[in-house]
């Protein structure tokens, strides 16, 4: 196996119908299961537990809107049904059906980068490269 080095911006991105719109310079990602107890009566502990459903939240740092997306017109806050992509030396993660639910700037007017976005995705696909 071919190690290619550490992930840059470049290698986690956000994607539209298929188009690279914007590079993220870095990433935290949360899963969390809303599992529940199953209880008998009688018993002292629980006989088992139920998966529940996974709940994907990212929150993205620094990002980039590309030269593309800029001239297409762009805008963070219209973004809906999108995908984040990030690639590791050995796999491929993709976060789709995203949707943002905060998003935080700071800078220059009419600047196409936003400092903090936090994403909320229905599904996580990890892939081998």
């Amino acid at each position: 196996m071919e190690v290619k080095g550490f992930p840059t911006s470049s290698d986690i991105y956000l994607e539209l119908d298929g188009k690279k719109v914007a590079v993220v310079q870095s990433y935290t990602a949360k899963a969390s299961k809303a599992s529940q107890s199953v209880e008998a009566f009688g018993e002292s502990e629980p006989v088992g537990t139920i998966e529940g459903q996974r709940k994907y939240t990212l929150e993205l740092t620094r990002l980039y809107a590309t030269d593309d997306a800029v001239s297409d017109g762009i805008n963070f806050y219209d973004l809906k049904n999108f995908s984040l992509v990030i690639c590791k030396p050995d796999r491929k993660i993709i976060y789709s059906g995203c949707e943002w639910s905060t998003i935080h700037e700071e800078g220059q007017l009419n600047a196409m980068v936003a400092e903090k976005i936090t994403v909320v995705a229905a599904k996580r696909i990890e892939t081998t490269a």
